[in-house]
C-alpha cells in the first residue's frame, strides 16, 4: 500500500474525479478514482489534509486510483489555518509536475501540516516555499551571494534572478537585509522579518507557479475582509 495526500480533484465523467495527489517515495501523482455510493463511496475521505493508504495501477502518467482508506483522523486545519493548507496544495500543484514529482517532499509536506495544525505561524509557510524551491532546484544560496562571500546580517542584498543575491546599497524595494536572509535560512524568522520573507518568497517562486491569482489568496483575503465588516 501507498501512503499520501490529496492535493486537488475535479469531477471526471458521472462516478470519478480527477485526483491530483502528493505520494510518499512517488511525488506527484495524477490519477482516476471511481467515488462509488452508498456506504461503499470513497467521497468523504478523498479530501485534502486527509492521510491515505491506497493502490495505484496503469502504465501511462494518468494511474487509477484504488483500495483507498483512511490512513489515520484528518489533520485538523480550522479557519484561517485551512486556508494556509490550500495555499500549499495550490503551490504544490503548480509547481510541480509528473515529470519532476518531488518524490522526497511527502515529509515536509506531512510535518507542515502536522506543525500548522498543533500551532499556526506565518513564517511555517516560508519554510515550506524554500524547501519547495530548493526541491525543485530554484532556490538560490541564503547563506553566500554570487561572489561567494557571505552573507553578512549588516548588509543588504538584491537578488538576481536565476544567480543569486548580490549585495546592494540600502533598504530600497526589492532590498533583502542581510540578517533576514540569515534567519531564514535557519528558520529563526521573527515578526519584524515576515513582510519581506513573504515579498522574496513570492519573487522566487512567480516563475515556476504563474502570474495566474492563487485562488487560496482570494479565499483567505475575503474572509479576512468579511471579518472587519
Amino acid at each position: 500500500m501507498l501512503r499520501g495526500y490529496v492535493l486537488h480533484t475535479r469531477p471526471y465523467r458521472e462516478s470519478s474525479v480527477l485526483v491530483n495527489m502528493l505520494v510518499d517515495g512517488h511525488g506527484r501523482v495524477d490519477c482516476v478514482a471511481r467515488l462509488g455510493s452508498g456506504k461503499r463511496s470513497i467521497k468523504s475521505i478523498l479530501q485534502p489534509f486527509q492521510p491515505l493508504i491506497f493502490q495505484l495501477s496503469g502504465k501511462s502518467s494518468l494511474k487509477n486510483l484504488y483500495q483507498v482508506e483512511a490512513a489515520s483522523p484528518a489533520i485538523p486545519l480550522v479557519g484561517e489555518v485551512s486556508f494556509a493548507g490550500f495555499y500549499l496544495n495550490e503551490i504544490l500543484v503548480r509547481s510541480l509536475s509528473v515529470e519532476h514529482g518531488a518524490e522526497q517532499f511527502f515529509y515536509t509536506y506531512h510535518d507542515t501540516l502536522m506543525k500548522m495544525a498543533a500551532g499556526f505561524e506565518q513564517a511555517q509557510l516560508r519554510y515550506f516555499e524554500v524547501a519547495l524551491l530548493q526541491e525543485l532546484g530554484l532556490m538560490p544560496s541564503l547563506d553566500e551571494d554570487i561572489s561567494q562571500q557571505s552573507i553578512e546580517a549588516d548588509y543588504y542584498y538584491r537578488l538576481l534572478p536565476e544567480e543569486g543575491f548580490v549585495s546592494a546599497l540600502g533598504p530600497k524595494q526589492h532590498h533583502y537585509a542581510g540578517a533576514m536572509l540569515r534567519n531564514l535560512a535557519n528558520k529563526q524568522l521573527n515578526q519584524q522579518d515576515l513582510k519581506a520573507a513573504k515579498q522574496l518568497m513570492r519573487q522566487l517562486l512567480s516563475p515556476c507557479i504563474g502570474d495566474k491569482p492563487l485562488k487560496s489568496r482570494a479565499l483567505f483575503n475575503r474572509n479576512l475582509n468579511s471579518e472587519t465588516q
